[in-house]
């Protein structure tokens, strides 16, 4: 067995550089931008005032002064500004040359055309040219692209950016107990409910998931199904990785050419996970159990498929406050379902006491993972623990 670390490497080690594709801004929700978005403008193109009031000098405070025009936005004044003189403005208005501060107008007494006033304050509530961002500046987020980034995208006057493609991922559950949802199964048959959760955590890391019929325990309906996936940048079976006269994932897989990386690792739960390359796909092979197969989605899948779209895998770990006793760790790096509830300084964390790798109502209603090493001590309550959040 490798450990967790050791795996990880050799999955992100799966990974080609991301094709690139062409999309309108307004569709780059969650892309990974493949190029910087470069800034076709200044912003502000000008400097701008922040609020409703006078544009003036300082040097003539407090007044009075004379209101000699009116700026709004997209209407500009564009006469004189000698001293002693100011307009009124509005947000958003250029501040003409010769002013050097914008006044709120709460402050600001007037009578007719003369205002005066007490006390300016220090702020000069002027938005500087190019206090935004600058023509040429190049926006590259190492995430997904969030509607704030869209938004700045946009501002910038870009139009088109240039994303990596979607991972095309292949999710194939297998198993002559497995029926979908919504039919009823006979004796000695349950739900395939794993291919959905993989599916949906692929798609979360920024994949294009599609779900393969359910596999028979026969080899021939493997190779029919591992036909189906041809083309995916990514193939994860669910389930028969192992090495009993029922798995055989790894037997067809590997007829079929599979180079494999590893199929066992040091890690609870998850401890039967295959890795390697077949042809042109990336293949993992998780487990069966349904909350193994998530774990080990979350932390080798994820990863996997950011990198695919030149991401950084983002191990997303995070410190919490144990909140009851542990006893020592066995010899394998165990991921605990946790519940976290808000602390003073960070939060608490407590393990459920069922770990059951079958049991998905406990992982539903878990907010994390909680990262116990190998071999780790005995903890005390109060002590700082790793986790990843779910």
């Amino acid at each position: 067995m490798i450990s967790v670390d050791e795996a990880r490497a050799l999955v992100l080690a799966l990974a080609t550089p991301p094709e690139t594709e062409e999309i309108p801004v307004h569709d780059g929700l969650g892309r990974a931008l493949a190029a910087p978005a470069v800034a076709r403008l200044t912003q502000p193109p000008f400097d701008a005032s922040a609020m409703d009031g006078y544009a003036l000098r300082s040097g003539d405070l407090p007044g009075p002064l004379d209101v000699i025009g009116t700026a709004a936005a997209g209407v500009p004044y564009e006469g004189p500004t000698p001293e002693g003189s100011a307009i009124r403005i509005f947000t958003g208005a250029a501040v003409p040359a010769g002013y050097d501060r914008v006044v709120m107008q709460e402050i600001v007494t007037r009578e007719g055309d003369r205002i005066t006033m007490a006390d300016a304050g220090q702020n000069l509530n002027i938005r500087l040219k190019g206090s935004d961002f600058s023509e040429g500046a190049g926006f590259q987020p190492a995430r997904g692209l969030r509607a704030s980034d869209l938004g700045l995208i946009a501002a910038m006057n870009v139009a088109q950016i240039t994303v990596a493609r979607r991972p095309r991922v292949a999710v194939l559950a297998g198993g002559d107990e497995l029926v979908r949802p919504g039919q009823h199964p006979a004796q000695g048959q349950i739900i395939s409910s794993n291919d959905i959760a993989i599916a949906a955590l692929a798609r979360e890391a920024g994949a294009e998931p599609f779900i393969l019929p359910l596999a028979r325990d026969t080899e021939e309906s493997l190779r029919a199904r591992f036909a189906e996936a041809e083309g995916a940048d990514l193939i994860v079976t669910i389930g028969g990785a192992s090495v009993g006269d029922h798995d055989l994932i790894a037997k067809v897989s590997g007829d079929l050419g599979m180079e494999r990386s590893f199929y066992k690792l040091a890690m609870r739960p998850g401890k039967p996970l295959m890795a390697g390359r077949m042809g042109r796909s990336a293949m993992l092979g998780l487990p069966g159990n349904p909350v193994s197969a998530i774990v080990c989605a979350k932390l080798f899948m994820q990863p996997l498929i950011r990198a695919m779209q030149g991401l950084p895998p983002d191990d997303g770990v995070s410190q919490a406050v144990l909140a009851r006793d542990l006893p020592p760790e066995g010899d394998r790096q165990h991921y605990l379902r946790a519940r976290l509830t808000p602390g003073a300084d960070l939060p608490a964390i407590e393990p459920f006491q069922d770990q059951d790798s079958a049991r998905l109502w406990v992982l539903a209603e878990a907010d994390a993972l909680l990262v116990r090493p190998a071999g780790d001590p005995a903890r005390k309550a109060g002590e700082r623990m790793s986790y990843i959040a779910l």
